[in-house]
């Protein structure tokens, strides 16, 4: 398994729509197990394949608590999932706090659809279906907008996005700078 880079935002690399997976083979597993390492590292608890530089429709989460535990692999519950695809949702709506490892260290409140069934290509080319309620939903329709070229800041007010999105790109500069 190899870290791969995160793709800080903005960035167009961001926005483009992911392209389907024909079917998960040994290089797309590789991707999965790969993106898995990035976002454990990150850390995070969700990352899709345009954040990595992948235009696949792959996403990877794991919104496991480890708090308590002392080993966290012993209470990893990873999720991989190719083509992902919401086939359901609830009536009722969440608001959670969402970040991204796309845009470190910005939050901002999102309403989404509380319980989600999706249906996606897991590990093994087989086809999955799960139902997902709380953390679980709000990261998978999370990653699955990143395949789509959407980003949380995109369902918040267009002053507080483009406010994020400047401190980011000024922090990008920032780092630049140091690294030249």
């Amino acid at each position: 398994m190899a870290l791969l880079s995160i793709i800080i935002a903005p960035d167009p690399r961001l926005k483009i729509i992911a392209e389907p997976v024909e079917q998960v083979d040994y290089e797309i597993r590789q991707l999965m197990d790969d993106m898995l390492e990035t976002m454990y590292n990150a850390p995070g608890i969700g990352l899709a394949g345009p954040q990595v530089g992948s235009t696949k429709r792959v996403i990877v989460l794991d919104v496991h608590k480890d708090d308590e535990a002392e080993d966290s692999e012993s209470t990893a519950n990873p999720i991989r999932m190719a083509n992902p695809e919401i086939i359901g949702v609830s009536d009722y709506d969440r608001t959670h706090d969402e970040g991204c490892l796309s845009l470190p260290e910005y939050y901002a409140e999102i309403d989404r659809p509380d319980t989600i069934r999706v249906r996606y290509l897991d590990e093994n080319n087989e086809t999955q279906e799960i139902d997902a309620n709380e953390l679980l939903a709000t990261c998978i329709q999370h990653e699955i907008d990143h395949l789509d070229g959407i980003l949380f800041v995109d369902h918040i007010t267009a002053l507080k996005r483009n406010i994020i999105l400047r401190k980011l790109t000024k922090m990008k500069k920032q780092t630049e700078r140091k690294s030249a």
